[in-house]
């Protein structure tokens, strides 16, 4: 079976980009190598996509945990002890069994991430999660955080959702660096970062937002997901203070015809949570792969 669905595909051969594709590819696996393990078991946050089985609408949500808490527990399989609270909207999915996520481990002291795709099985301490597709990325548009410490006593507050952004919702989405993206399709669900300096997401109303599609390495993952299934999940964090802002909603690309491409995101939902991270990270220095951004498009309103 081919590691591409034909969402994917579609995208690969629009951008004329299939042999590279196919190149590409074959870095993807279902082991979890000895450097991937030794890898995961330094990160203090995984973050989580999948859709929510009982409203069918797709999430990104964060798990944090004192390193090792994400550990390879047989050449295929991750286990993570600890979840998400009862609050966060995939709550429900994360004790479903058969429930297909993809994860991401990104670690902004390195630049380096993981991503790792399956099917979840509940365990006693939290969840496993069985790899269809595990492989690594470059470290393009991630911002580099030196270092970070657990803030004693950070509790989360009380979450807060809405149809739409308000404006301080909006103001925290312009000045992102990072944001993580959570797609899906017939086969499983997966999880990609996205980064570039402030500014480069745009929030064109309270109900939309888009940003650039920078050049990547050709499979075209989240993008084929989005062609198949347009529903996705974003999730923003506040890497200082631990807020994060989860959206989810309706997603699609439009091409031009000089080769570049934007995505446009439709709001159905966010869900703000107040310090729902112990983690606080020192101040980013960003990637020299970012292309300049001309902020003065962003709209708070």
């Amino acid at each position: 079976m081919s590691v591409y669905h034909a969402g994917s595909r579609a995208v690969q051969d629009l951008v004329g980009v299939r042999d590279r594709a196919d190149h590409v590819g074959r870095s993807l696996g279902q082991d979890i190598k000895p450097v991937a393990a030794a890898f995961l078991e330094l990160q203090p946050l995984l973050v989580v996509g999948a859709a929510d089985p009982r409203t069918g609408r797709v999430w990104a949500s964060p798990i944090a945990g004192t390193p090792g808490f994400v550990r390879a527990t047989g050449p295929r399989q991750v286990s993570v002890a600890g979840g998400p609270p009862p609050t966060d909207p995939l709550a429900a999915a994360l004790t479903a069994p058969g429930t297909p996520v993809g994860t991401i481990a990104l670690d902004p002291r390195t630049r380096r991430r993981m991503r790792l795709n399956g099917r979840l099985r509940p365990t006693a301490k939290g969840f496993a999660v069985e790899a269809d597709q595990v492989f690594s990325n470059c470290p393009k548009h991630i911002q580099r955080r030196e270092a970070y410490e657990r803030v004693p006593g950070r509790r989360p507050g009380t979450p807060s959702s809405g149809a739409r952004l308000d404006a301080g919702q909006a103001r925290f989405v312009a000045a992102a660096d990072t944001f993580f993206l959570a797609t899906v399709h017939a086969r499983g669900a997966d999880v990609s970062h996205r980064g570039g300096d402030p500014g480069f997401v745009r929030v064109v109303s309270p109900h939309e937002l888009s940003w650039p599609d920078y050049p990547g390495n050709a499979m075209f993952l989240t993008l084929g997901n989005l062609r198949a299934d347009p529903r996705a999940g974003l999730l923003f964090l506040d890497w200082a203070t631990g807020t994060t802002l989860q959206l989810t909603g309706e997603a699609h690309t439009e091409f031009t015809a000089d080769g570049e491409r934007t995505v446009r995101f439709v709001v159905a939902e966010a869900v703000q949570t107040p310090a729902a991270l112990p983690l606080r990270w020192s101040a980013p220095e960003y990637s020299p792969a970012n292309p300049s951004v001309n902020v003065s498009g962003c709209d708070g309103s």
